[in-house]
């Protein structure tokens, strides 16, 4: 990059300045992540808009981690925002606002230049295809109080919610991580997702229809658009997207059943996708596409990391652990690739993400595959669920 050109993003992109950083602590920000060194200040060149930064302490050989802490950012051009490390409690806080901004002159004044490592902006693409609809107004609704997400405030999530086989497994690997130990110091504080009912529950429905109703799920994607999100579809896009990115940098398992609950949601809809929400399930599967794409590429530096306990990739025995996605989205392509009239939108990136499971997970998706023996036994997440209640405020 030629020096103008440079100068000119040093000047109008976000700074992310870090004062008494640890050696050796991993720096998250979106999909860039690396261990400072000993002159290192924090990120410059960041593009205005929405980020997640995330980080965590390690001992002094570098080999084990503190739990990761992440929190997502609105960085507005030019602006800097300041932490200080607190070594007490192992965490980034706030300065004063007075000492924030002479620190923030300081970065104006190109004083901390040398020390500032650049955004990747190679990279920067693959974030936006990641968070493309999350907004200030996503993060302020669902962020916890404080705006950290930890998985030390889920450690009785991690004992208590798994039940199934995938599930069990991540609750295992976050157990058993360097980034999961308790700290006991640490407020329990969670994300305000969205309640997503798996069932409809209805006063004077047959159970004929209540099952109907529950098969397709689009009845329950239409009451909670009205009522959790005002009819915005992007806002419940941009919910998906905040959870995916808490459960994939900030290793939250309560991020990771709220994007399985909105996924399962999404996935078990037959009315929606082909004719009341066509443009809703095109973005989605687009959002989904880029998020599986994304989240299993591997490159030399995650084995590295990985060795260190600290990786941005999606561990594939999580998708491969129970039939969750496997099973939703053959019923999804089936439903897509076989309707007689489909949007040529929604059929492109269906089939685009038909291929990336079948490429990178060795998925079958073909009639005579064997997922079409699967069963449903009596406590699977999927069997539908009827319930006639009598309490209409029910």
């Amino acid at each position: 990059m030629e020096a103008e050109a440079a100068l000119e993003l040093v000047k109008h992109g976000a700074t992310l300045l870090l004062l008494d950083v640890p050696q050796n602590t991993l720096i998250g920000i979106d999909t860039q992540m690396f261990f400072s060194g000993p002159n290192f200040k924090g990120v410059k060149m960041i593009p205005p808009g929405v980020h997640f930064i995330y980080y965590s302490s390690s001992n002094r050989e570098g080999n084990e981690f503190s739990p990761i802490v992440g929190f997502f950012i609105e960085a507005s051009p030019s602006e800097v925002i300041v932490k200080k490390w607190d070594s007490k409690d192992e965490r980034f806080v706030k300065l004063s606002e007075e000492e924030g901004e002479r620190y923030a002159q300081a970065v104006k004044k190109l004083e901390f230049d040398r020390q500032l490592g650049p955004y990747a902006l190679d990279q920067y693409g693959d974030w936006k295809r990641l968070s493309n609809f999350i907004t200030k107004s996503t993060i302020e609704s669902i962020e916890p109080i404080g705006g950290e997400i930890t998985i030390i405030s889920e450690s009785e999530m991690v004992g208590n919610v798994h039940k199934t086989a995938m599930e069990k497994v991540l609750a295992e690997q976050l157990k058993n991580s360097k980034f999961s130990k308790p700290d006991k110091k640490s407020p329990s504080n969670g994300c305000y997702y969205t309640s997503i009912p798996r069932v409809i529950k209805l006063k004077g429905v047959s159970g004929q229809d209540l099952t109907n109703m529950n098969l397709d799920k689009t009845h329950i994607l239409e009451t909670i658009l009205t009522k959790q999100y005002g009819g915005s579809e992007d806002s419940l896009l941009g919910e998906l997207q905040f959870a995916f990115v808490a459960f994939l940098m900030g290793q939250s398992l309560e991020a990771f059943l709220q994007w399985k609950l909105l996924v399962s949601l999404l996935l078990g809809c037959t009315e929606a996708p082909l004719h009341t929400r066509t443009q809703l399930f095109t973005k989605f599967i687009k959002a989904i596409y880029y998020q599986l794409k994304i989240g299993l590429q591997k490159d030399s530096k995650d084995t590295s990391r990985a060795e260190k306990g600290a990786t941005t990739s999606l561990d594939e025995s999580l998708l491969s652990a129970d039939n969750f996605l496997r099973h939703l989205c053959k019923d999804f392509f089936s439903l897509v690739l076989d309707a007689p009239m489909v949007d040529g939108d929604l059929l492109t990136w269906t089939r685009k993400l038909r291929e990336l499971l079948e490429r990178t997970l060795g998925w079958d998706f073909q009639p005579n595959s064997s997922v079409d023996g699967m069963h449903l036994e009596e406590d699977d997440e999927f069997a539908p669920v009827v319930e006639i209640l009598d309490d209409p405020d029910h």
